[in-house]
C-alpha cells in the first residue's frame, strides 16, 4: 500500500508540473505574462539562434516521439512500473519543454505585423479557440489516463487498467486529430509573426504532420479494422475530405 500510494503522488506531481508547463506553453507562444516567451531574451547572431533553437525543437521531437512508440513503452515497462509509465513520460516530455522555453534564442526579425484591430481580434480569437480545441480534446478521449492520473489511482486502489475502447466523439467525427489541429492553430494564429516564431511554428507543424504517421501505424495496430474504417470516413486535420484518404 505504501508503494502504491508513494506511486499516487509521483503521478500527481508529474500532472501537476505537465498542467503548469501547459500555461506557461501557452505564454510563451503568444508573448503574454510569463517572463521568458518566444520573442523575448538576449539577442544572439541569426546562425547561432537557429542551430540552438532546432537542437531544443529536435530534442522534444525525440523524446516525445520515441517515448510514445510501443516497442519503447514494452522495454521502459522492464525498468519502472506499468502504472508509472505515463506520467513518466508525460513529466520527462514537461522538464524537456521547459529547457526548451527557458534557453529558446529569439529571432526578432518581423515577417507580419497586422495592425487592422479586426485582423487583431481575429487572430488573437483563433489563438485561444486552438489551445481550447487542445485541452477540450483531451478531455473527449481521457484526460486524465492521457496524463497518466487515471493509472496512478487505479493502481491505489488495486484495480485493473482497462484499454480505452475506440470511440469518436464530438470533434473526432469531424478530424482524426483535432488535438494536433488546436496546436497548428494557436502555433500559427498571431497578429506579429517573428523570425523566431515562424520557425517555431513550421517546424512544429512538420513534426505534427510526421508524428501523425507513426501515431496512426500504433493505433492500427492497436484497433485494427475499427481504425482502418475510421481513415476512410474521417480526415486527418482538415473537416473536408480529398479523395479516400
Amino acid at each position: 500500500m505504501l508503494a502504491r500510494i508513494a506511486t499516487f503522488l509521483y503521478g500527481v506531481v508529474c500532472y501537476v508540473i505537465f498542467f503548469v508547463t501547459f500555461l506557461y506553453a501557452i505564454g510563451f507562444v503568444g508573448n503574454l505574462v510569463v517572463p521568458k516567451s518566444i520573442d523575448s531574451g538576449p539577442a544572439v547572431p541569426l546562425v547561432e539562434a537557429l542551430l540552438i533553437d532546432t537542437l531544443l525543437l529536435s530534442l522534444f521531437a525525440i523524446q516525445h516521439s520515441v517515448m510514445a512508440r510501443q516497442w519503447f513503452k514494452r522495454a521502459w515497462t522492464k525498468i519502472i512500473p506499468q502504472p508509472m509509465e505515463r506520467s513518466t513520460y508525460v513529466l520527462l516530455a514537461s522538464l524537456v519543454l521547459s529547457l526548451l522555453f527557458w534557453q529558446w534564442r529569439p529571432m526578432r526579425e518581423v515577417i507580419w505585423d497586422v495592425q487592422n484591430p479586426t485582423g487583431q481580434i481575429v487572430l488573437q480569437g483563433l489563438f485561444w479557440m486552438g489551445w481550447g480545441g487542445v485541452l477540450f480534446s483531451t478531455y473527449l478521449v481521457d484526460h486524465f489516463s492521457l496524463f497518466g492520473l487515471k493509472q496512478v489511482y487505479l493502481n491505489l486502489k488495486g484495480l485493473p487498467d482497462e484499454p480505452t475502447p475506440f470511440k469518436t466523439p464530438a470533434l473526432y467525427k469531424v478530424v482524426r486529430h483535432p488535438l494536433y489541429l488546436g496546436f497548428i492553430i494557436a502555433f500559427w494564429s498571431t497578429p506579429r509573426m517573428t523570425l523566431g516564431h515562424l520557425f517555431f511554428a513550421a517546424v512544429c507543424t512538420a513534426y505534427i504532420l510526421l508524428a501523425i504517421q507513426f501515431e496512426e501505424r500504433d493505433l492500427i495496430e492497436f484497433y485494427g479494422d475499427s481504425y482502418r474504417k475510421y481513415r476512410t470516413q474521417v480526415s486527418m486535420l482538415l473537416p473536408v475530405r480529398f479523395g479516400k484518404r
